[in-house]
């Protein structure tokens, strides 16, 4: 059986960590909008605001560690297979067809996987921030010459922003089940190592 050392301690905790984190924005957040009762009002608010702080905190810690050890290369988007790899999983995962994409120690991301990535960093993930840290100094609007905003517009920007980051969580569990097995690609997020299947070799 091929196997494939892709995932260091950091970037496991990393992965994990802001997992856990996200999933506690998503809760608190749907709370504070509205959508069901949980931990009650106040207390979502506060443990959002602290997951939130967190995150940002976790966040700058791994920029500064993903450019320390050069592991921001594994992000830069590429087009090499990119037809192959949407063709297999549209339609060749179906048909039980080899995965056209091997990762390595050196290539440990898809092109889909780098493009999708990429967004979340670019797009989504600024509207979440940048919308949710204007919600969270609402008050200072005024002394940051900011009153012409609508805060309508805001929330619902934050609002889509989370939805989104919704949507990005439930496919990225569906395609962790894609490996060569069910849970190789979740074993490669606990142990480091990913189980690539005899037809690697």
């Amino acid at each position: 059986m091929s196997r494939v050392y892709l995932f260091k301690p950091f970037e496991r905790f990393w992965h994990w960590s802001q997992a856990a984190l996200i999933i506690t924005m998503l809760l608190t957040g749907f709370e504070v909008h509205g959508t069901y009762s949980l931990f009650g009002f106040a207390k979502a608010v506060g443990y959002h605001t602290i997951a939130a702080w967190t995150l940002v905190g976790l966040w700058i810690f791994a920029i500064f560690w993903h450019v320390a050890t050069g592991e921001w290369r594994h992000y830069i988007p590429t087009t090499d297979k990119i037809i192959a790899i949407a063709n297999y999983y549209s339609s060749g995962i179906f048909k039980h067809e080899p995965h056209p994409f091997k990762p390595s120690a050196i290539n440990k991301h898809n092109p889909l996987q780098r493009l999708t990535y990429l967004a979340v960093l670019t797009l989504l993930s600024p509207l979440i921030w940048v919308t949710g840290g204007l919600y969270l100094f609402y008050a200072d609007w005024p002394a940051l010459g900011l009153d012409f905003l609508s805060l309508k517009w805001i929330a619902t920007g934050h609002t889509l922003g989370a939805f989104l980051m919704l949507a990005f969580l439930i496919s990225h569990l569906y395609l962790a089940t894609t490996g060569h097995k069910v849970y190789s690609q979740v074993m490669a997020m606990i142990t480091g190592w990913e189980d690539l299947g005899h037809e690697s070799k």
